[in-house]
């Protein structure tokens, strides 16, 4: 996935560039309306904001919401996905971390298909 924003004056639909800032682990970050949170991350140079449970970095790996490999806390909402959700000014971002030994969210599949098949 790219970080390229294309400009406004070329963009095929006439977007308009209205600016936003979400703050991502007490950082500002600036965007432009219509982005998702992925799209902003990848624009401010981030290209990870998770840790996996090897420890791994992840960030955008499908692009469309299938992998999880991109969650987020939203606003206080965990395991949302950030190549889905389109950033909204003011939003509050925290990065988070499935390292080995975490408890387990409700967006780690892994840990939603256990439970289904009576593992813990």
């Amino acid at each position: 996935m790219s970080a390229r924003l294309v400009p406004a004056g070329s963009d095929p639909v006439r977007r308009t560039e209205r600016p936003l800032t979400v703050t991502v682990d007490g950082e500002s970050v600036p965007g432009i309306a219509g982005q998702t949170i992925a799209g902003l991350l990848l624009a401010a140079g981030r290209r990870a904001w998770r840790t996996g449970p090897s420890g791994a970095p992840r960030g955008v790996f499908c692009g469309i919401g299938v992998c999880f490999d991109c969650l987020v806390t939203v606003n206080g909402e965990r395991d949302v996905r950030a190549c889905r959700r389109r950033a909204a000014d003011g939003d509050t971002v925290a990065t988070q971390s499935r390292e080995a030994g975490e408890a387990r969210g409700p967006g780690d599949v892994r840990g939603a298909r256990e439970t289904r098949e009576g593992r813990s």
